[in-house]
């Protein structure tokens, strides 16, 4: 039988390219996060690392199996010492592209088991007008597959920043059955401040589901400026948590008997006439 609430929290990072001292401090708000009640966490995208290119190639890590690399290793702990689950959302998964490892969500349970991957589908090869070009498929392999997985009774879609900018992956999502999206992201702060808001509350009226978006804040290596507000938006669009500036926890309430009313009373995925 399906949980009738889950408490979710999204943690706000601001990254550097100091691989033990970002998981520190994962860790910690991980834990601040079980301590008031979340059971599922989410990090931001490059929670463990933020810096040049050829520092992810070094650091990339097999996400298979029952043995993890060094960063999932601690992430697993920290789970299990919560006893939440934990979306370890963007980190480098080694590919068979040596030079291009996957962005990968990987997703631990309370008992530090991996219990499900997303291979980020969309890469930003962008110029986004704040000075910097990004080409995230020079140093990136694309992922091909939307994933939705089973989390403490409620169907969870997993996605990666740049996928918020397409529509048909979420609905992909939802013909799943998902019913939360989580959404770890590094926004720039160029595009983040006028499109952040906007496009997850779209994804959430969209799917009609909850939309939980954790992510990077601040000033990181390379000149690079994150926008934050990381937020929890509800089925019907409104804002319900979110973070100001600097790092933090946001935490709300997953509430299925909303998600009910909202999709019996406006049951726009049932009026779908085109389908992919």
């Amino acid at each position: 039988m399906s949980n009738s609430s889950l408490v979710v929290a999204a943690v706000q990072m601001s990254s550097q390219d100091d691989v033990h001292q970002n998981l520190i401090r994962a860790e910690e708000l991980i834990q601040e996060a079980a301590a008031r009640g979340a059971r599922l966490v989410v990090l931001p995208e490059n929670f463990a690392y933020m810096g040049p290119e050829q520092g992810k190639r070094e650091i990339a890590e097999r996400v298979v199996g029952e043995e993890h690399g060094p960063i999932l290793t601690r992430i697993a702990r920290a789970a299990e010492r919560g006893g939440t689950f934990v979306v370890a959302g963007g980190m480098p998964e080694r590919s068979d592209d040596v030079e291009r490892p996957y962005n990968t969500a990987a997703v631990i349970g309370p008992d530090g088991s991996l219990v499900a991957r997303y291979r980020k589908l969309h890469l930003f090869d962008v110029d986004v007008g704040d000075g910097q070009s990004y080409r995230e498929s020079a140093s990136t392999s694309a992922g091909n597959e939307p994933v939705v997985v089973d989390l403490a009774g409620f169907r969870v879609g997993l996605s990666i920043c740049y996928d918020l900018r397409f529509p048909e992956l979420y609905r992909g999502l939802t013909d799943r059955g998902a019913e939360i999206v989580v959404v770890p992201a590094a926004f720039t702060l160029a595009t983040g401040k006028d499109h952040w808001h906007v496009l997850l509350r779209a994804r959430a009226i969209e799917a009609q589901a909850y939309v939980v978006a954790a992510a990077q804040w601040g000033a990181h290596p390379r000149g690079r400026r994150t926008y934050g507000k990381s937020l929890v938006v509800d089925p019907w669009g409104d804002v319900i948590a979110q973070c100001s500036d600097g790092e933090g926890i946001i935490i709300a309430n997953i509430d299925r008997a909303h998600l009910d009313r909202v999709r019996a009373s406006l049951p726009s995925l049932r009026h779908r006439r085109l389908r992919s």
